[in-house]
């Protein structure tokens, strides 16, 4: 029996989809059907990534959500352009290493606010629509650093685990009304940003892909892939999750992070 990803005629928002996973995620939900709110802070750069994102999916319906979702005002804004969302991806986040003695209060606030606060904006503003047709998605894109947090990532992780207990608290918000409220729980990633934090960490003169083993091998050993995760890896359990063949999972955090974390559960 073929699994059949039909999400034709809902509206789905992603944050932060001008690149890397939320571009991804962008291009799954199009191909499976959704209107796709393609959101980022400037109009020029949003336009280029909808000319993009049509050129791999001519049958795409991208729509341009330009605003900072981090403010009330820009998330206003991006509603008002993507009108009613039955799929709501929260993927805008913020990240890079420092030394957790020398991060201040505004660092500490800045990540906070960027990774936890634009997407309790958006539940806030969306969830009770769903919950009024009965039928809606949330998914807030964490991190394998919400459960092992980096010595040189404090304040990202602990962003990310706030994502976890958002998702769950909203999960019992919305229950029984049809909608599902998840976390989706990333591991460590290939993105160019990614690629400049790698840099970061390991000599700058080495080709990418000995880079790469070289990150994974001291500063992410735990990884049972032994390499980054691919953006569209990601975008695919996003797609499920967003789907109605997953409506019986909800307050839930789902890894896709490659056995990076040694445990069972979540």
């Amino acid at each position: 029996m073929a699994l059949v990803l039909d999400l034709t005629g809902r509206t789905a928002l992603v944050t932060g989809s001008t690149q890397g996973i939320g571009a991804a995620i962008a291009t799954a939900l199009a191909d499976c059907g959704a209107r796709v709110g393609v959101n980022g802070r400037s109009a020029e750069r949003v336009e280029q990534a909808i000319a993009e994102l049509a050129a791999a999916t001519p049958d795409g319906d991208f729509v341009p959500a330009v605003g900072d979702v981090t403010t009330a005002e820009g998330a206003d804004q991006v509603l008002a352009a993507t009108g009613d969302v039955d799929v709501l991806v929260n993927n805008l986040g913020i990240f890079g290493s420092a030394d957790p003695a020398t991060i201040s209060d505004e660092e500490w606030r800045r990540y906070f606010d960027t990774n936890v606060m634009s997407a309790v904006r958006l539940i806030r503003s969306t969830v009770p629509g769903m919950m009024k047709r009965g039928w809606g998605r949330i998914l807030n894109i964490a991190s394998d650093s919400a459960i092992a947090i980096p010595e040189e990532m404090i304040h990202y992780g602990m962003s990310k685990t706030a994502l976890l207990s958002v998702s769950r608290g909203f999960a019992k918000h919305a229950a029984g009304t049809g909608v599902t409220v998840n976390s989706v729980i990333a591991g460590p990633t290939h993105t160019g940003g990614v690629e400049d934090f790698v840099y970061e960490l390991v000599d700058k003169d080495l080709p990418w892909e000995e880079a790469q083993r070289e990150f994974m091998r001291k500063h992410r050993p735990q990884s049972l892939l032994q390499r980054l995760i691919e953006p569209a890896e990601i975008a695919n359990m996003v797609a499920y999750l967003s789907s109605d063949l997953a409506s019986a999972t909800t307050g839930a955090s789902v890894r896709v992070d490659g056995g990076y974390v040694d445990s069972i559960v979540p």
